[in-house]
């Protein structure tokens, strides 16, 4: 956990580590969202990007009797 300060014109700086670990880059866009009583940055990843991310997933959906193909 890292505190960063809000600067006159509402602007804060993503720490390092952070921008590391969740692979940030000049150009990226962020979600933000206000959640339980702070504030949550989510990247916005294109939907291609999050190919592979759940490997060994089981992606089998069980269907009622008249809803099989």
């Amino acid at each position: 956990m890292e505190a960063v300060t809000v600067s006159s014109k509402y602007q804060i700086v993503i720490p390092k580590s952070i921008r590391e670990t969740l692979g940030v880059k000049p150009g990226d866009k962020l979600v933000m969202m206000y959640y339980d009583g702070g504030i949550e940055l989510v990247p916005l990843r294109e939907i291609k990007d999050l190919e592979g991310i759940a490997p060994g997933i089981d992606t089998t959906v069980i269907r009622e009797p008249d809803r099989q193909i």
